[in-house]
C-alpha cells in the first residue's frame, strides 16, 4: 500500500488532476445515478474553505510581524497591476460586444429567485469598507478577505515590537496550517472528480446550447485576456516571452479554479505556486488573498457584456463614450464583486441601470448569468484567480530585473 500511495504522489499534481477529470466525465456519463461520488467535490472545495481564511490570516500576520524596516515589497506595483487588468478586461469584453452584438432570450432566463442587486456603485464600494471593519472571528467565519487582511495587518503590525519567542509561534501555527493545506490540496483529483460528476450529472450540457453564443463571447473575451492581454502586460514588464510563466499560472492555478469555481477556495493553490515560482512570501501572503478581492477581470467582462447583450435586447444604441463610462463602471463595481451576495451577476443590474433598463429586464438578464453560469463562473474564476500569480510575479520579476540592471550600471 505504501508503495502504491509513493508511485502516486511521485506523479505530478496537474496529471493526477486531469485523470480525475477524466474519471469524473467517464463517470458521469455510465452512472449518472451514482449521486455519493458528487460528495468527493462538495468535501474538497468544503475543506479549502474551511482552511483559507485561517491560512491568510496567520500568514499576513506572521509576515507583518517579522517584516524588516527598509525591505522592499512590490505590493504598489501589483495593486496597480490589478487595477488596470480590470479595466482592460472590461474594454476587452466592450470591443467584444460591439463586434459581435448580443441579443437575448429573456423569457427563458429563470433562477433569479429573491436576489437583491446593489442600488449603486457607492454601495458596492460601502459594503466593501464595512467589510474591512467587520469583527474579525466574523470575518474568519464567514470567509471575508477584506476584514481578514485588515485585521491580520494590525495584529501583524501590534506584534511587530513583541518577542522573537512571540513571533516564533505565529511563525509556527502558520507553517503548520500551510502543511494541513499542503495535505489538502494532495486530494485535489477525487476533489475534481466528484466536481466534474456533479455538474455533468446535475446540469448537463443540454440547456447550454440555446445561450451557446452567449457563452461563446464570454470565454472568448476571458480568453482574449489570459492569452493576449496578459501576455502584453508580463511582456512589458519583464521584458522576456511571457507564456511560460502565462501557461503555468493557466495550468497549475487556472485549472484548479475553473473547477472549484472560488477565488476563495483556490488561494492555497496560489499560495502554493507563489512559492514554488521563488516569490517573496512577504508581498504574496498579502497580494494573493487581495487578489482574491479585487483582482477580477472576469468578473468585469461577465458585468459589461450581458449589460451590452441587455442594451442590445431591448434596442438601446450605446455610443463610444457610455462604453467607456460601461468600463470604468464594470471594473470598480467587479473589484467590490466580493462583497455583494451573488457576485459578479448581481452587479449586471448596476451595469444596466447606466443604459435606463429597467429593474425587471435587468433580473432576467442575471437569470440568463445563472443558466450560463457552470462555464461562465468556471471560466470567470480560472481568469481571476491565475492572474493574481501572475500579476505578483510580473511584479517581482519586474523590479528584479530593475535591479540587476542598476547594479550592472553601477
Amino acid at each position: 500500500m505504501n508503495g502504491l500511495l509513493k508511485k502516486w504522489n511521485d506523479i505530478s499534481l496537474v496529471k493526477r488532476i486531469i485523470a480525475g477529470l477524466i474519471i469524473g466525465i467517464i463517470l458521469a456519463l455510465v452512472v449518472p445515478q451514482a449521486t455519493p461520488i458528487a460528495m468527493f467535490g462538495s468535501l474538497f472545495v468544503g475543506a479549502l474553505k474551511g482552511v483559507a481564511p485561517i491560512l491568510v490570516f496567520f500568514l499576513v500576520m506572521a509576515a507583518i510581524s517579522q517584516h524588516k524596516e527598509g525591505k522592499k515589497t512590490n505590493m504598489k506595483s501589483i495593486v496597480v497591476l490589478y487595477l488596470l487588468g480590470t479595466f482592460l478586461a472590461a474594454m476587452v469584453a466592450v470591443v467584444g460586444s460591439f463586434l459581435f452584438p448580443m441579443e437575448l432570450q429573456l423569457s427563458a432566463a429563470a433562477g433569479v429567485g429573491d436576489l437583491t442587486p446593489p442600488g449603486g456603485v457607492g454601495e458596492v464600494l460601502k459594503t466593501l469598507l464595512l467589510n474591512v471593519v467587520k469583527n474579525p472571528v466574523e470575518s474568519l467565519a464567514t470567509a471575508n478577505y477584506i476584514g481578514i487582511l485588515a485585521w491580520a495587518l494590525v495584529f501583524g503590525l501590534a506584534l511587530k515590537n513583541s518577542s522573537e519567542a512571540t513571533k516564533n509561534i505565529i511563525v509556527n501555527i502558520s507553517d503548520a496550517v500551510s502543511q494541513v493545506v499542503r495535505w489538502v490540496i494532495s486530494f485535489a483529483p477525487f476533489g475534481i472528480m466528484g466536481l466534474v460528476f456533479d455538474t455533468i450529472a446535475t446540469s448537463g450540457i443540454e440547456s447550454l446550447f440555446s445561450y451557446g453564443q452567449l457563452i461563446v463571447l464570454l470565454v472568448g473575451c476571458m480568453a482574449f485576456v489570459a492569452l493576449v492581454v496578459n501576455p502584453i502586460i508580463a511582456f512589458i514588464g519583464m521584458k522576456r516571452n511571457p507564456y511560460p510563466l502565462v501557461f503555468k499560472c493557466l495550468r497549475e492555478s487556472g485549472l484548479t479554479a475553473f473547477f472549484t469555481r472560488s477565488s476563495a477556495a483556490n488561494i492555497p493553490v496560489n499560495m502554493g505556486l507563489c512559492k514554488e515560482l521563488g516569490l517573496d512570501e512577504d508581498t504574496y501572503s498579502v497580494s494573493i488573498p487581495l487578489g482574491a478581492t479585487i483582482n477580477m477581470g472576469g468578473a468585469a467582462i461577465t458585468i459589461s457584456v450581458l449589460a451590452l447583450a441587455a442594451a442590445n435586447t431591448v434596442g438601446v444604441a450605446v455610443d463610444l463614450p457610455t462604453a467607456i463610462i460601461l468600463s470604468i463602471l464594470a471594473a470598480v463595481s467587479a473589484c467590490g464583486a466580493s462583497g455583494v451576495a451573488g457576485g459578479s451577476l448581481l452587479l449586471v443590474p448596476l451595469a444596466c441601470s447606466l443604459f435606463g433598463i429597467p429593474n425587471e429586464i435587468a433580473m432576467q438578464v442575471v437569470g440568463v448569468g445563472f443558466i450560463v453560469g457552470v462555464i461562465q463562473d468556471s471560466c470567470e474564476t480560472a481568469l481571476n484567480s491565475s492572474t493574481d500569480v501572475l500579476y505578483t510575479a510580473i511584479a517581482e520579476y519586474s523590479q528584479n530585473r530593475k535591479e540587476e540592471k542598476q547594479k550592472l550600471a553601477s
